[in-house]
């Protein structure tokens, strides 16, 4: 990786779109590109992709110029070591509660003086020592770190959380909020969207870019107006459904 494209959008203030992604197939990576999408996630939490297919779509997405993120399973420094070294732009990193989750992404992802990321100038992300062992620097500027808040716990300790140097995205879990606020899945009631809002406004004034979940259209635009720039937008298990039923049902009725 030369330069992070999705990293310099977010800087300037540019919104920007993608999918999880749970499925291990490069043409769907290709197809997302395609279809204008600006990054997809690829996700080790909630999906079955293990780090060697991870590195592999990383190398579809590069190659059509779409970004790929990399969720972690937990907030563990092997995993987002990992994903970083396999050249993802950025590391996602669920279950933020404290100011201390949030040093400890930073400790994991960034080299020295920033934190204390593992050094080996022969993974991918280095391209396998051919720009030498004096890359820290550089890789420091280029990777991403985006954490998840996504509980009541994490937004009351958000302003520590937002103290904290190296990160890039805040991002707001609206379906674990509403399980924390004792009314899982109903990410539409105003309890939810009232401190998704809140701390929106919050992160935004600190500096960083926001990002949550969407489930289609509707709600990612109601999100965009509200501030959020990180539009994680459904998943491509999802949107295949969604598809085939709509075709089945024009079809059959």
């Amino acid at each position: 990786m030369t330069e992070n494209r999705l990293k310099t959008r977010l800087k300037s203030g540019e919104v920007v779109l993608g999918p999880f992604v749970n499925l291990a197939s490069p043409a769907l990576i290709e197809i997302a590109a395609f279809a204008g999408f600006d990054f997809v996630i690829l996700d080790t939490e909630h999906g079955p992709l293990d780090i060697a297919t991870c590195e592999d779509l990383c190398r579809v997405a590069d190659a059509v110029n779409i970004s790929p993120i990399v969720r972690i399973r937990e907030n563990d420094g092997p995993q987002v070591l990992r994903a970083l070294d396999i050249g993802a732009a950025g590391a996602q990193v669920p279950q933020i509660c404290t100011k201390a989750d949030a040093q400890a992404v930073v400790h994991a992802g960034k080299y020295a003086p920033l934190g204390m990321r593992g050094m080996s100038p022969y993974t991918r992300a280095s391209w396998y020592s051919a720009q030498g062992t004096r890359v820290t620097d550089r890789l420091n500027d280029l990777s991403m770190l985006l954490v998840h808040v996504e509980g009541v716990e994490g937004l009351h300790n958000l302003d520590d959380i937002l103290s904290v140097k190296g990160l890039d995205v805040i991002f707001l879990g609206p379906y674990d909020l509403s399980q924390s606020l004792g009314i899982p899945g109903q990410v539409t009631d105003p309890r939810v969207v009232d401190r998704m809002k809140e701390a929106t406004k919050r992160i935004r004034d600190a500096g960083l870019a926001v990002g949550t979940f969407a489930d289609g259209p509707d709600a990612a635009l109601r999100w965009i107006d509200a501030g959020v720039q990180y539009i994680s937008i459904s998943v491509d298990t999802g949107i295949y459904l969604k598809a085939c039923r709509e075709m089945v049902k024009a079809v059959k009725g």
